[in-house]
């Protein structure tokens, strides 16, 4: 079997798939390994068409489904039929936990780019600055005029809608037209507009083409059927599967391979190089190991890390590029689901088109100078919501469905609105993650340990998110005001971050501005792991950017014979 390359990347989701893209168009000779099954583009989305009806539960969750993942489906997030295959087995992928983490894992190809949320947002120098400005666990090695051009070069091949506002903390992007407010939600917009200064209200920026086509297998304009947790047939929003790996594989320089368990990356310590990695077939249980110049590690944040923590040798005892101790240490994730939700009498008579795989989206506009600044707490949230004749959570897909949707859906009721505050969770060292080696998962490797909750920063912050979406309600005249808290644990966001963080100093963190390990520099790591500080937007985009830029600096190094 020839088994060596120019490049290896582990993982295909929303990071993967963007190095191996970049890779293969610089022509480097790049094996993808996915630890997960095959899963094709259009064929494999088995239940893309499919109605509650076709389901003898109506496209709820099954006892079998509860069965077979018990910890997800203890979540909002897996509750059908019709997406629960594309969730791990809980039973067959162990984990333990010390406190309470929900995670939420897709293993095929793609990953969890079939099954997220689409919301896009870029960080801004509220953001890499803050660890520095507020004295919070250590700086972000670059700012936000390092990765702008990147966020540029990826938002206009994946196609981000979106409207420009222009505000400091919320950068402006490559946007194609944002989809449509309701009649409510434009209702609401106008009277916050004439109540605040400092608040503005947007639709989504999401990753869903509203205009024309973009690169991959068809993709063509979002058809607002919002059974986008499927798998997209049309390809109207961005996957791996429908854009990146077939670019990738249109090179002729990409070698794929599934099944393929990734457990260890293999270290030369005469050079100081990485040589390549230890592999298990998961249907075979045979080992191979592959070689190359340059490795990304892309598998997600807890995974990338978890194959560092594997990685032990006489030069690294506890852990590849772990000469700080950091690594699995300063986890975080977003805490969400609270908010509030209200009535609105009027436009009975109105009604919306289609199903909007989107909603609104109000930034951050807390702790941003001036009287903006608060006593209780440093940082700051933003909000996802919209209005519908419905329940209005299904805007935030996070959230999922709630109970509310048993009512009938065949008549619209009155108008409701929802408002769930999304924000950010500071690094600390004490949240983190670590290698259980006495339970071992099927394959004989060790488990991971989660060790993580948030603090009381974030308690204060959510006491202010309630109060702040309930006063905006009232204010714009919605009756039946309720603020609500449905409690969160991390993992729930789906934005675990941290594990392996970025920094100037290889005595406090793991990779530098370049997101290569201080310590073995032809390894990179590129997706959430790799995050300094957590923001309050969703952070994916970011991952793209920064995957982008690394391949760039990755080939660029290997010209200059430096990796």
């Amino acid at each position: 079997m020839e088994n060596t390359y120019d490049a290896i990347v582990v993982g295909t989701g929303i990071s993967g798939g963007w190095a191996a893209k970049e890779l293969c168009e610089k022509g480097l000779k790049t094996l993808v390994l996915e630890r997960g099954r095959m899963l094709k583009h259009v064929e494999d989305y088995t239940t893309a068409h499919k109605d509650p009806w076709d389901y003898k539960a109506g496209d709820k969750i099954t006892k079998e489904i509860r069965k077979k993942q018990p910890k997800q489906s203890r979540t909002n997030y897996v509750n059908t039929e019709s997406s629960s295959h594309l969730f791990v087995d809980d039973n067959e992928h162990p984990y333990n936990e010390v406190k309470r983490f929900d995670w939420i894992r897709g293993y095929h190809l793609g990953g969890r780019s079939l099954m997220w949320g689409r919301q896009s947002y870029r960080l801004s120098d509220f953001d890499f600055g803050a660890n520095a400005k507020d004295g919070v666990a250590v700086d972000w090695p670059i700012r936000y005029k390092d990765l702008s051009p990147w966020y540029d070069y990826v938002e206009e091949y994946v196609g981000i809608s979106g409207e420009k506002l222009g505000l400091p903390q919320l950068p402006d992007g490559k946007f194609l037209k944002p989809m449509e407010m309701n009649c409510v939600e434009n209702s609401f917009k106008n009277s916050i507009a004439e109540k605040y200064d400092d608040r503005v209200i947007t639709m989504g920026r999401v990753a869903n083409i509203t205009e024309g086509t973009k690169p991959g297998l068809g993709r063509m304009t979002c058809q607002y059927r919002n059974r986008c947790r499927r798998g997209c047939p049309f390809g109207a929003y961005f996957s791996s599967n429908s854009s990146t790996l077939p670019a990738a594989e249109a090179t002729g320089n990409m070698t794929l391979r599934t099944n393929s368990v990734v457990y260890e990356v293999m270290y030369d310590v005469d050079n100081k190089r990485a040589t390549g990695v230890k592999v298990i077939d998961s249907e075979t249980n045979q080992t191979y190991e592959f070689k190359a110049k340059v490795i990304f590690l892309c598998a997600s944040t807890i995974a990338s890390t978890s194959i560092l923590m594997q990685s032990t040798s006489d030069r690294f005892p506890n852990g590849m590029g772990n000469d700080s101790g950091e690594l699995g240490h300063n986890l975080m994730d977003h805490h969400f689901r609270l908010g509030a939700s209200a009535t609105y009498d009027g436009f009975k008579d109105k009604y919306y088109t289609g199903r909007r795989p989107n909603g609104i989206y109000i930034p951050r506009f807390r702790n941003l100078g001036g009287s903006t600044n608060q006593k209780e707490f440093i940082r700051g949230y933003g909000y996802q919501g919209g209005a519908s004749r419905s329940d209005w959570s299904e805007n935030i897909k996070e959230m999922a469905y709630g109970a509310d949707l048993k009512k009938t859906i065949m008549e619209p009721g009155d108008w409701k609105m929802g408002m769930t505050g999304f924000g950010e969770t500071l690094p600390y060292h004490e949240n983190k993650m670590y290698l259980d080696n006495e339970k071992k998962d099927k394959w004989g490797l060790p488990t991971v340990t989660f060790d993580a909750e948030f603090k009381e920063n974030e308690f204060a912050m959510r006491k202010d998110i309630k109060q702040q979406a309930a006063e905006m309600l009232e204010a714009a005249g919605f009756k039946n005001v309720n603020e609500f808290d449905k409690g969160s644990t991390l993992g729930l966001g789906i934005h675990e971050m941290g594990t392996a963080r970025m920094g100037h100093d290889p005595k406090t963190s793991v990779l530098n501005r370049n997101n290569q390990l201080h310590t073995v520099p032809n390894v990179y790591v590129t997706d959430g792991a790799a995050m300094t500080s957590a923001g309050n937007q969703n952070p994916s985009l970011t991952y793209m950017a920064l995957t982008a830029r690394a391949a760039n600096h990755a080939v660029e190094e290997l010209k200059k014979m430096n990796i």
